[in-house]
């Protein structure tokens, strides 16, 4: 439900931008704004299909794979890339507040935490694929032990 509805939001806004219906009153640059947001949404359905890829690998007893690898992969490129729309839109709110710069210190913040996240997946990743490394080395030894067997 969340990806479709984010699909529709996306939708509507490249409808807005593409056709002028909400004209600017200059006191915003918005169409930057759509943009980014536009981008941004778009790394979070990004986000959402490959967990949704790694979800159904766990239920099928295949997450333990190379092959989970790609999404993990994908997803640490996905919340990067958050974190660059993020600075960007701090960037283009910061001349607006020039009377309260502590906005501007929040947002940069909040986009260091989004970073955060992306090194707390990378640390996860490190984990899985040390246990990639067992379950292959785990085989090797169930097939040496049926040899001997």
């Amino acid at each position: 439900m969340v990806l479709t509805g984010s699909v529709f939001v996306q939708a509507l806004m490249v409808w807005t931008l593409v056709s002028g219906s909400d004209p600017e009153d200059g006191s915003l640059p918005l169409t930057p704004l759509r943009v980014l947001t536009i981008l941004g949404v778009g790394t979070a359905q990004v986000t959402l299909v490959c967990v949704w890829r790694l979800v159904t690998m766990v239920q099928l007893g295949t997450v333990f794979s190379h092959a989970a690898f790609r999404y993990v992969d994908v997803i640490i490129g996905a919340i990067l890339a958050a974190a660059l729309v993020w600075f960007a839109v701090t960037a283009l709110n910061a001349p607006g507040q020039r009377d309260d710069p502590g906005v501007t210190l929040i947002m940069g913040g909040i986009g260091l935490a989004i970073l955060g996240v992306a090194l707390i997946v990378l640390v996860l990743r490190t984990l899985l694929a040390q246990a990639v490394a067992r379950d292959v080395e785990a085989s090797q030894m169930q097939a040496e032990l049926d040899g001997v067997i």
